[in-house]
């Protein structure tokens, strides 16, 4: 098991992450303290070859009480938010926590990209004050070993963000800076 921690930048969170990788799963267990409100979530990726780093399954909750269970099934890859079908996640492959920079690492594993190289992907967004779902646009762009800009496609906002060796954001520049992280 690895940990890693993360601030907030701009919210001053705090976000202790522990990641531990497996033959059938990635699992990822993470408390965000947001001040007044903790979120805490466990989210599961696939690890098979065409199926690494791909979601699977996450179950969000808050100190206030709220809660959401997000699925993409292994076998019709289906999208389900609280266990009712969506349709309108049917494009989407990765998940986007509001509130975590560790969900960039997803497209960033899966994809794999060469530097000089971009991909469009499509992504279940998860608003973290609302917990509603929404499909979203995005692209990533390789532009150095250790470097990627992310970009949405529905809007102007892009940053480019460093990680590390293992596609981990290290600085996400004015959103979330790795504090520390240890195994």
């Amino acid at each position: 098991m690895t940990t890693y921690r993360w601030r907030g930048l701009g919210t001053g969170s705090v976000e202790h992450l522990d990641l531990l990788a497996r033959d059938d799963r990635v699992r990822a267990r993470s408390v965000v303290d947001l001040g007044p409100v903790r979120l805490e979530y466990a989210m599961e990726l696939g690890t098979e070859q065409g199926d690494a780093w791909t979601f699977r399954v996450l179950r969000l909750r808050s100190s206030d009480g709220r809660q959401l269970d997000l699925s993409r099934e292994d076998d019709d890859d289906d999208w389900r938010v609280d266990g009712a079908a969506r349709p309108d996640l049917a494009d989407a492959v990765d998940v986007d926590l509001s509130f975590s920079p560790f969900t960039n690492t997803l497209p960033i594993r899966r994809l794999d990209l060469a530097v000089g190289a971009a991909a469009d992907i499509v992504t279940a967004y998860v608003d973290g004050e609302s917990f509603e779902v929404s499909p979203d646009p995005q692209r990533y762009t390789r532009v150095d070993t250790d470097r990627y800009v992310y970009e949405s496609r529905d809007g102007d906002f892009h940053r480019e963000i460093s990680v590390d060796a293992d596609g981990l954001v290290v600085d996400y520049p004015g959103l979330f800076s790795r504090v520390a992280d240890g195994g």
